[in-house]
């Protein structure tokens, strides 16, 4: 039986059919020497291709730039209006959200 996941069970096959074309003399048991490495096939390269909705996600995201640097400026100099009531009401409803 083969684990669907990781194919254990496919993996073990293929083991087994090698220790035993190993043992009959078809299949060489050691590593190829550095001439044989050297006479293989050129490394092939990975390539990263992204649709068009993850190349647009990965950008960097709109917004004013200048309202944010006016509000951070405003919060470092208190003067950021804040609304306690509307901010525990939102907490209240954050709280009922996660209690279900």
């Amino acid at each position: 039986m083969t684990d669907p996941i990781s194919h254990l069970g496919r993996k073990a096959q293929i083991e087994s059919a090698n220790r035993q074309a190993v043992a009959k003399g078809e299949l060489r048991a050691s590593a190829p020497t550095s001439e044989e490495v050297g006479r293989s096939a050129p490394p092939v390269t990975d390539e990263l291709r992204l649709s068009k909705v993850a190349q647009e996600a990965m950008q960097e995201p709109e917004f004013d730039r200048a309202k944010v640097e006016a509000i951070k400026t405003a919060i470092q100099q208190g003067q950021y209006p804040l609304d306690s009531r509307r901010i525990a009401e939102n907490f209240v409803a954050i709280e009922k959200m996660i209690k279900g």
